[in-house]
């Protein structure tokens, strides 16, 4: 699973015509299903996304995170993020069908919930409009399988 996470002051969306939700200050989530994702990974990237410190501290550094601030999650399923744009129109093979993806997006949001976060939330496979006021702006891509590390990562995390 792939989620774009941005920092916030706020948001809300829209699915086919009608308002589905709002959040004030915390994050907009897309999040994406690949083929072969798992609700557990979905669990997995929930925890992530609660427990990422974006969030600035009284010092100025982003220290916190969305647990520590008490806020909220605007989080919409976004199957594009699983784009091939090896040519000019992207192909879209990569994304799990709704049978699989569904399960994953609910077990996404239940975590959440289950972390303490106020979600409020699209609606799977409705046309959607979002609406944000971007806080920084902070844009963070995440996934829920092992992340390869670059070299000049490898080496600091050695080192402390």
């Amino acid at each position: 699973m792939r989620a774009v996470v941005q920092r916030i002051a706020s948001g809300g969306v829209t699915a086919d015509g009608s308002f589905t939700g709002g959040v004030g200050r915390g994050m907009l989530i897309l999040v994406g299903v690949g083929r072969g994702d798992t609700p557990a990974e979905a669990e997995h990237l929930a925890d992530k996304c609660t427990r990422l410190r974006i969030f600035e501290d009284a010092g100025g550094k982003m220290n916190l995170s969305l647990a520590d601030i008490g806020g909220a999650a605007l989080v919409v399923s976004q199957f594009t993020l699983y784009a091939d744009t090896s040519s000019r129109r992207p192909g879209f093979s990569a994304a799990a069908p709704p049978e699989t993806a569904v399960p994953c997006y609910e077990a996404f949001l239940a975590r959440m919930r289950e972390n303490g976060v106020s979600v409020a939330a699209g609606r799977f496979g409705a046309d959607m409009r979002i609406a944000v006021e971007n806080d920084g702006p902070v844009t963070i891509l995440l996934e829920s399988k092992t992340e390869k590390k670059n070299p000049a990562t490898q080496q600091q995390t050695a080192r402390q």
